[in-house]
């Protein structure tokens, strides 16, 4: 589905599939889980599942001849991060906004985890008192005009690379490569569960298991506390995509599964649920998950299970995402553990 685009390689190559075998077995043995390691996908800057969609857009950036990749996120996001190391893996600046999207206790929440590693690898770092929003920002633009009015070539990178017009694209191939490890296992998944909020990750997974049906078991776990924005959006990104890889098959409303009982008390703010499940997944698996993605998305798929959401017998595939280094942010939260 993606031969016709150019990728710039910034990953290891498939990333490993494990059996959550004592996770499992834990929550009762009727459902197998397995996790794909997406936060071990990369040598840059501990990787995440935002370097995926950052293949297919770098050709973009480099044919556009600019000098200045531009982007935002919250103080301690992960994308930003992500930004920041293909710029310095590529010999390019990198201007970054960080606004004030999530409402924190820590005093060094603006000095550890992804922040400190932009700094680290030469970002231009900028942060700004904002509150949380997918959409588009005003700080972004005034970045990029900044970024003109100095003489430099920006390169535009919105929150996520979601709503780019090559955004999706990436979480597509996930999709062809699970497929192709899904022949080597013999056997196929019957969910997937992934997080949600800006959107491209899970609108990519779409459209890719939409190719043998599975649009619908790509199960998303919100964790914007925006469900009908962040909804709206995956199926904006959803039919751009299937468009633009020539799916061949309408994408629908109903396509885009958004289970909405996890996001609190707030972007970015776990709650002790969400702690117990960061908890849970490390002392049985020694697989870390961050407060702000994986946690919640973690939490959602434990309690789906205990719930009975997937039938006895289900495979179900954890899309890991990466951001662990966000955990630095929230020391006060893990202060006992």
């Amino acid at each position: 589905m993606l031969e016709k685009f150019e990728r710039y390689p910034l990953t290891f190559g498939p990333t490993h599939i494990e059996k959550l075998e004592r996770l499992s077995a834990h929550l009762g043995g009727k459902v197998d889980l397995y996790a794909k390691r997406e936060d071990c996908n990369s040598g840059l800057a501990y990787g995440g599942n935002k370097l995926r969609k950052l293949e297919y857009i770098i050709p973009d950036a480099i044919a556009a001849n600019a000098d200045t990749l531009v982007s935002i996120g919250g103080v301690q996001s992960n994308h930003t991060r992500m930004v920041a190391a293909v710029a310095a893996k590529i010999g390019m600046k990198c201007r970054l906004v960080q606004e004030s999207w999530v409402p924190h206790e820590d005093a060094v929440y603006d000095r550890v985890g992804n922040i400190m590693l932009s700094r680290i690898m030469g970002a231009d770092v900028r942060l700004i008192d904002e509150g949380f929003d997918i959409g588009i920002r005003r700080s972004w633009q005034d970045a990029i005009d900044d970024v003109k009015a100095k003489g430099g070539r920006p390169y535009a990178i919105p929150a996520g690379a979601s709503v780019h017009k090559f955004g999706g694209l990436g979480y597509v191939g996930f999709a062809e490569e699970v497929r192709a490890q899904e022949r080597e296992l013999g056997f196929t998944f019957d969910y997937i569960v992934v997080c949600t909020v800006t959107g491209s990750t899970h609108a990519g997974m779409l459209v890719g298991f939409a190719k043998d049906g599975r649009e619908r078991k790509v199960i998303g776990i919100d964790g914007s506390s925006t469900p009908s924005q962040t909804k709206a959006q995956v199926l904006d990104i959803a039919r751009k995509t299937a468009k633009l890889v020539e799916l061949g098959k309408d994408i629908v409303a109903d396509d885009v599964v958004l289970i909405e009982d996890y996001a609190y008390p707030a972007y970015g703010i776990p709650s002790e649920e969400t702690k117990s499940a960061i908890r849970l997944a490390a002392q049985l698996e020694g697989m870390i998950t961050d407060p702000v993605y994986e946690g919640k998305s973690m939490q959602g798929m434990i309690d789906l299970v205990e719930k009975g959401y997937f039938a006895e017998g289900s495979k179900v595939l954890y899309a890991h995402l990466g951001g662990a280094p966000a955990l630095n942010g929230y020391a006060y939260a893990f202060r006992n553990g």
